[in-house]
């Protein structure tokens, strides 16, 4: 009997790749991964025309569709953590001394307001510095991709949407969530990787950017979907996760060394299900309601497919 195929997609990373390569299968399914080289499009298609069975998500986008009533619902894979202390980068003749200098000025956000990374980032400008976000005016250089959100009114998006520019010109004076190659733009930490280390020893901030959706249409035609996808990717994480221990994943990348620096403070860098990240997932919820993106705090269990929420992987 022929597998059922599933058309998916995820970028190319350790945790995934055994899976993508064929070494892991699932019994009743086949995975069609279609390779889309700007990650962020296949967001937009899966939250705006649902063109896939299987797509990896950013959270918070995910989040924000959920609760404007996208049909699909996430499985608890955290494909990507990542540290964001070097997102925040500012205009450098303006004589910033730290974020605790951005109340009362216009701060540019990569892309869109609900970009994980910039939530993610914000949250640290809020809790290292004592800064009510809602001070600043946050100007996008994108719209959304969940067209029927609407921001709030501190967030103005750029004209042009030309963030580098108006960063370079001094017309921002600090961005989130961009990379901008000048002189005159620099992060706001000395050294970022270090900083980011310091607040997972010090405060336990590992950030979660991205997890797994599956439409629920083939949820509900057969739930066990959720359950074998899962369990593929756990499998291809694990495999990863004892390549990176036993000093056997070369040539490594910042995505790696991420991950190296959370084994020195736990067995697993990627643990899959909810339990074992639930305190993480409540922190971005919490930062999603404060920067209104969400208008009320969800239950993390509802966020999740209900074959999945007791796997741990």
């Amino acid at each position: 009997m022929s597998k059922s195929r599933l058309h998916a997609v995820s970028r190319t990373q350790g945790n995934n790749r055994a899976l993508k390569e064929g070494e892991i299968s699932l019994p009743d399914f086949e995975m069609d991964f279609e390779e889309v080289p700007v990650l962020v499009h296949a967001f937009r298609r899966m939250v705006r025309e649902m063109t896939y069975d299987v797509c990896e998500m950013a959270l918070t986008t995910y989040i924000c569709a959920k609760a404007h009533g996208v049909k699909f619902t996430a499985l608890p894979i955290f494909l990507v953590r990542d540290f964001h202390h070097d997102a925040i980068i500012n205009h450098v003749p303006a004589g910033l001394n730290s974020p605790a200098d951005l109340p009362g000025k216009r701060v540019g956000v990569n892309r869109g307001y609900t970009v994980t990374t910039g939530v993610w980032a914000r949250s640290i400008i809020e809790e290292e510095f004592d800064v009510d976000l809602s001070s600043i005016t946050w100007c996008p250089s994108g719209d959304e991709h969940v067209e029927a959100y609407r921001a709030p009114e501190n967030v103005q998006p750029l004209d042009d949407g030309d963030l580098e520019g108006a960063l370079i010109s001094g017309d921002l004076v600090a961005a989130v969530g961009a990379k901008v190659d000048h002189p005159d733009v620099m992060t706001m930490f000395d050294d970022p990787f270090t900083a980011a280390v310091a607040a997972l020893k010090g405060r336990g901030l590992y950030p979660i950017n991205h997890t797994v959706v599956v439409r629920d249409d083939l949820l509900a035609e057969n739930p066990d979907v959720a359950i074998q996808v899962f369990n593929a990717f756990a499998e291809s994480k694990n495999l990863y996760v004892d390549e990176l221990k036993a000093g056997r994943v070369t040539d490594l990348g910042r995505v790696d060394k991420v991950h190296l620096a959370a084994l020195e403070m736990m067995d697993d860098p990627l643990p899959y299900g909810i339990d074992p990240n639930r305190d993480t997932l409540e922190r971005l919820i919490g930062h999603a309601v404060t920067q209104k993106i969400i208008p009320e705090a969800v239950g993390i269990e509802h966020l999740f497919a209900a074959p999945t929420r007791d796997l741990v992987g």
